[in-house]
């Protein structure tokens, strides 16, 4: 939960050229882990899971942003 909290807080700092950046930077290293993941089983697996969700948290604030809510 703390890892949540800290990460929305640091989101504040970045303006939406960073946020826009920041998403194509952890999508890209999503298709990288999905890729070992299909060749050989990574370690943690759950890491996977959580950087979809850190993307999900960029999208959203990148999105709260754009209808100007916060």
């Amino acid at each position: 939960m703390a890892k949540k909290i800290d990460f929305n807080k640091s989101l504040k700092d970045l303006n939406e050229a960073d946020l826009k950046a920041r998403i194509q930077e952890d999508k890209l290293r999503l298709k990288k882990l999905e890729f070992a993941h299909a060749i050989s089983p990574l370690e943690n697996p759950m890491s996977i899971r959580g950087l979809r969700q850190d993307i999900a948290r960029l999208n959203t604030e990148l999105k709260k942003r754009a209808l100007g809510i916060n």
